[in-house]
């Protein structure tokens, strides 16, 4: 009945589960694009888990029906299966069960775990920061490291350090300030989370890391790429990339956990790809890639709903 579809399903969430990411991660285009291969790392996620889970339910629920949904409402309705139901029936929907539940909590976990650390980080901040006159929507940290974060949520706050505001002039100031406000406009928070989950939940698989510290660099890169347009001077890439290796100084020391800092992800990287910019990618190809995302979520989606494959 199903053994096609099922097939097929296993098939694509083993590629997607290593050969794909290995290729994207290595690929060089992403940097010429970051919210294109954001989009489609969020694709190769999404299907990853709709293909193993599909694959797995599909393979049970065979000996009920000729496709999935046919097959579910019969399991709903209480209808015998019209087949013969074997142990691998019922340990493939055991699995299915036992991988949607797990991929799902960490998800879960992983999204309040990271709330509440904000949340109590923006508490304590709240507590020892004050406004900081040069940026009237920043709060200024009392410290001599350099250092520039924002944390995202519903009350996002922007924090520099009186460090950071004495090493910078106005325009690199402008160009930091600029990019963790990119960070909270596009809710960058939000792209890395499903990566965080999923490395948390298979933390034997290679590309769950790889996944996660490519979506990270990326989000770096767009925010980058969002504040150069609001950067003052004749230079603004140059002084951009000053502003990022003074943020990236302190190595991170100072910014806490959940906060999206100017000077992390691939800091060598970024200043690299603002001092030597390649080309943007083609409309064109960039068309293409994003239907390529836009296909990796339809074919499993497809072969989930629609009649299996005989």
């Amino acid at each position: 009945m199903l053994p096609a579809t099922a097939a097929a399903l296993a098939v694509l969430a083993a590629l997607l589960a290593w050969p794909v990411p290995a290729l994207l991660g290595r690929a060089r285009w992403p940097r010429r694009d970051p919210l294109a291969a954001l989009v489609c790392w969020q694709a190769i996620g999404l299907a990853g888990g709709l293909s193993i889970i599909g694959a797995l339910l599909v393979h049970g629920l065979a000996p009920w029906g000729h496709s999935l949904p046919e097959a579910t409402w019969h399991v709903l309705t209480g209808e015998p299966a019209t087949g013969e139901v074997r142990g691998d029936h019922w340990v493939t929907l055991t699995l299915a069960g036992a991988l949607a539940a797990e991929l799902l909590g960490v998800l879960a976990l992983s999204w309040w775990r990271t709330a509440r650390t904000r949340r109590r980080h923006r508490a304590l901040l709240e507590v020892v920061v004050r406004p900081a006159a040069a940026v009237p929507d920043a709060r200024l940290l009392d410290t001599p490291a350099p250092v520039a974060f924002c944390i995202p949520g519903a009350r996002p706050l922007l924090v520099l350090s009186a460090g950071m505001v004495a090493e910078l002039d106005d325009a690199q100031l402008a160009a930091v300030v600029a990019h963790e406000r990119a960070h909270l406009r596009e809710h960058h928070h939000l792209y890395l989370l499903p990566f965080v989950a999923w490395e948390a939940a298979l933390p034997v698989l290679p590309a769950a890391a790889r996944a996660h510290a490519a979506v990270r660099t990326l989000v770096e890169m767009r925010a980058d790429d969002v504040a150069l347009a609001a950067v003052p001077g004749p230079d603004p890439r140059r002084t951009l990339a000053r502003a990022i290796v003074a943020a990236g100084a302190s190595g991170g020391g100072g910014v806490p956990t959940g906060a999206l800092a100017a000077g992390g992800g691939a800091v060598t990287a970024r200043v690299r790809r603002l001092l030597g910019p390649a080309a943007p990618l083609p409309p064109a190809v960039r068309a293409a890639v994003l239907a390529a995302a836009g296909l990796l979520l339809a074919v499993p989606t497809a072969l989930l709903l629609l009649p299996a494959v005989a």
